[in-house]
C-alpha cells in the first residue's frame, strides 16, 4: 500500500490500490505462465503491460478478471481479496471491465443492445436508463450516429471503440485493456488510443497490454516489462524506455526501435 504525499508535518494517508497481486503464479499443464508476480495499480492511473507475445500480459489480465484461475499468491480488488474461495466471482466482474483484442460485439444485436446488454442483465439497470447512458457514452466517443447499426456495418476501428463503450457502460472500478490494437489497420489504431487516452485524462483505472510502445510511452504512469512470465522491470514510463536497468530489457527495446515501433 503506497501513501500520498503529504506536507510537512501532516501524516500520510494510505492510498489502496485499486489492484493488488501478490506472488500470482498460473500454470498451464507443465508450462509456467506467471511466475510469482506482484503488481500494484493506484487509482486514477495507467499501467502499460508490455513484453514479446507469449510473456504473460494477456494471462495477467485474464487472472485479474477472474476469467482464469491462480495456481499460487492472492489477488485484490480495492480492499476485497478475490481471490479468496469465498469471494463472489460475478460481483467482481461486475466491478471490472474488460476489452479484448477480438471485439467479440454480438453480430444480431444492434451497437445500442451490444452495450445495454450487461447494464440490463447484469445490474438489473431499466432499459431507459441503460439508454440513455449508453447513448451519451456512443455520442462521446463518436459512435452517436452508429447506435442503430448492426456491428458488420462498422468499421475495425468504430467495432473496437465499442467494445469500450460496452465495458464503460457497466461504470467500472478499474478497466483492462488486452492488446485492444492488435487486430485494427493502422489507419485505425489511432482512434482507439485516442479514446483511451481521453479515458485517462478522465480519471479511468486502466492496465493495459500493449505493443504500442510510443502509446505506452506517452501515457503510462507505470510499465511494467514481462518477461517468461516475470516482472523483469518496472518504474515510470520515462524510467523504463529512457533508461531501463534489465540487460533482458534494453534488448527488447532496441529491437523494438530497431522496427521504427517507438
Amino acid at each position: 500500500m503506497s501513501e500520498t504525499p503529504t506536507a510537512s508535518g501532516v501524516p500520510a494517508v494510505p492510498v489502496v490500490p485499486v489492484l493488488r497481486m501478490e506472488a500470482v503464479r498460473k500454470t498451464f499443464g507443465s508450462s509456467v505462465v506467471l511466475r510469482d508476480v506482484d503488481l500494484e495499480v493506484a487509482p486514477h492511473t495507467v499501467t502499460a503491460l508490455i513484453g514479446a507475445s507469449g510473456s504473460g500480459k494477456s494471462t495477467l489480465l485474464r487472472c485479474a478478471n477472474l476469467l482464469e484461475e491462480i495456481d499460487d499468491g492472492a489477488i485484490w480488488l480495492d480492499d476485497e481479496e478475490i481471490t479468496d474461495p469465498r469471494a463472489d466471482q460475478d460481483a467482481v466482474r461486475r466491478r471490472i471491465g474488460v476489452v479484448f483484442q477480438a471485439y467479440n460485439l454480438f453480430p444480431h444485436m444492434t451497437v445500442l443492445e451490444n452495450v445495454t446488454l450487461a447494464p440490463r442483465r447484469v445490474h438489473g439497470v431499466p432499459r431507459a436508463e441503460a439508454e440513455t447512458h449508453a447513448r451519451e457514452l456512443l455520442d462521446r466517443l463518436g459512435l452517436g450516429a452508429k447506435a442503430d447499426e448492426y456491428p458488420d456495418r462498422l468499421s475495425g476501428g468504430q467495432q473496437q471503440r465499442a467494445a469500450i463503450v460496452r465495458a464503460l457502460a457497466v461504470r467500472p472500478r478499474l478497466l483492462l485493456l488486452d492488446e485492444i490494437t492488435a487486430a485494427l489497420d493502422p489507419e485505425l489504431v489511432g482512434e482507439v488510443l485516442a479514446v483511451v487516452r481521453d479515458l485517462k485524462g478522465e480519471g479511468m483505472t486502466m492496465v493495459l497490454a500493449t505493443h504500442e510502445m510510443g502509446f505506452a510511452r506517452d501515457v503510462a504512469d507505470q510499465v511494467c516489462f514481462l518477461d517468461g512470465g516475470v516482472v523483469l522491470e518496472r518504474g515510470t514510463a520515462e524510467e523504463v524506455f529512457g533508461d531501463p536497468r534489465e540487460e533482458r530489457t534494453r534488448r527488447f527495446l532496441r529491437r523494438i526501435v530497431e522496427a521504427g515501433r517507438l
